[in-house]
């Protein structure tokens, strides 16, 4: 076995390892510092996407009103949804006992682009003008019927937190392609005025049972992006440098007596945090961005932690060399507002994220960025609420067939993958089940999926489980 992969997982060797300045201990700190790739020499294929920015959309957009336009619900409005359809399925528990009305789309949906795409023209009129560039998978389906083992198991492959989240796969897998940036970031953004409670819990972008240097960093929405990063008002760059010096010597001391792989983790995250007290400033400094992509972004960009604002982080991070970017955004949990909140959501995000790709495009980027748009699951085709009420019209969780795109990085642009049914309710052709959906990224990284695992507790761990299959299509 390559010594590099032994090192990194954790067999440790206290007479090969304790020299750290040389040999076999230089290597396995390089290796955590992110240098040398575990997966070099195990990739399948040359990558089409270098990198990733998930754009991911927490509560469940709905698909019926932005990327999934059925007749059949318009027609039906109001009447009982037709019980062979729902029989034998389960829902959550604010649905699964009501009587259940077929709602439509309370917006319009017109065909985009020379392709001919049909998405909501009415709240996605940004997101329409990128269509010939999007892949558009409208046969998304998953197991979980509530947000955080929905989410945990589209980040991380288990439904139970505790392993490790896709980016820190990458990081793990692919190494780090920038000295002075995290490999991995997160960032998170919730809109104005929302009611939805949904949480951003931190295995979403944890290293789980791989090493703790493979975990996203936290960029915050406010104060400084990164915590603790900043030096004490009293003390100077060379005494926090000999500070580092001193803490490595002791660490290394530690390391030998206890062997215990996280010490080097822990030097390694030392020293990006005082290469970062440089990068992150220059980073966030938006004074050079011209006024011209600021407005392409929208009027939020300007607000540091909306949406629009991590959106321009992500491009600015992804020229820099960060090889996953997370930039997840709460409140599309529409239960009581589809026709309120949900709209609100939309102008926070339609424009942004249409931005992000065309100015990826523009600066010769897209081609090898991947970029993802979607949530853990879309919403039911039948109303949850009265249909007296209006203004508190909504919709249920619903993983039984949803939609999401993909841009960039070799997807097949300008195409749409698969279909639901007459009713937006369960997949009727080509589904992708969330192990392919993660196959297929990786695929697109030049990765095979059942080669990228991690030895935990006797067993080969993998994102995709014991799953997933790369959906060729949805490849250019």
């Amino acid at each position: 076995m390559n010594p590099l992969l032994e090192l990194h997982a954790g067999m440790t060797r206290r007479q090969l390892l304790g020299r750290s300045t040389t040999g076999l201990g230089a290597m396995a700190l390089s290796q955590l510092l992110g240098s040398h790739p575990v997966m070099a020499g195990l990739t399948q294929r040359v990558p089409r996407a270098k990198r990733v920015i998930y754009l991911f959309q927490n509560g469940g957009p709905s698909h019926l009103e932005l990327f999934d336009p059925k007749e059949r619900l318009r027609q039906m409005n109001g009447e009982p949804f037709p019980q062979s359809v729902i029989d034998g399925v389960r829902f959550s528990t604010m649905t699964a006992n009501q009587d259940k009305f077929v709602l439509g789309a309370v917006t319009d949906f017109a065909p985009a682009g020379q392709c001919g795409m049909e998405l909501s023209s009415s709240h996605l009129p940004y997101t329409s003008r990128i269509a010939d560039r999007m892949c558009l998978i409208r046969s998304m389906h998953t197991e979980q019927v509530n947000h955080a083992p929905a989410i945990t198991f589209l980040l991380t492959g288990g439904e139970r937190p505790g392993r490790p989240s896709m980016g820190a796969w990458l990081s793990y897998g692919l190494g780090s392609a920038s000295e002075n940036l995290p490999t991995y970031v997160c960032m998170t953004s919730v809109s104005k005025g929302t009611t939805c409670g949904q949480t951003f819990y931190d295995h979403y972008w944890g290293s789980g049972f791989l090493p703790s240097v493979h975990q996203g960093v936290k960029f915050r929405g406010n104060g400084s992006p990164v915590l603790y990063l900043e030096n004490p008002g009293d003390m100077s760059p060379s005494v926090r440098r000999g500070l580092l010096d001193d803490l490595a010597q002791m660490n290394q001391w530690g390391y030998e007596q206890l062997g215990d792989p996280e010490i080097y983790a822990r030097i390694a995250q030392y020293e990006m945090a005082y290469r970062m007290q440089t990068s992150v400033p220059e980073l966030t400094d938006l004074s050079r961005e011209s006024e011209q992509t600021l407005h392409m972004y929208g009027p939020g960009v300007r607000e540091k932690g909306s949406f629009a604002y991590n959106c321009l982080m992500a491009r600015r991070l992804a020229e820099r060399g960060t090889r996953f970017i997370q930039v997840m955004h709460g409140g599309w949990d529409q239960h009581k507002s589809i026709n309120t909140e949900f709209n609100q959501q939309c102008l926070d995000t339609d424009q942004p994220s249409a931005a992000l790709v065309r100015d990826l495009e523009m600066r010769g980027l897209l081609d090898e960025t991947l970029v993802i748009w979607g949530g853990e699951f879309g919403r039911t085709p039948f109303l949850q609420g009265n249909f007296a009420e209006r203004q508190l019209w909504g919709r249920d969780h619903h993983p039984y067939g949803f939609s999401l795109w993909m841009a960039g990085g070799g997807v097949n642009a300008g195409h749409v993958h698969g279909a639901t049914d007459e009713f937006g309710f369960h997949v009727a052709r080509d589904p992708v089940h969330v192990h392919d959906l993660q196959a297929t990224i990786l695929h697109l990284l030049g990765i095979d999926h059942e080669q990228l695992t991690y030895k935990f507790q006797g067993r080969r761990f993998r994102l995709t489980d014991v799953h997933g299959k790369v959906v060729d299509s949805i490849v250019a």
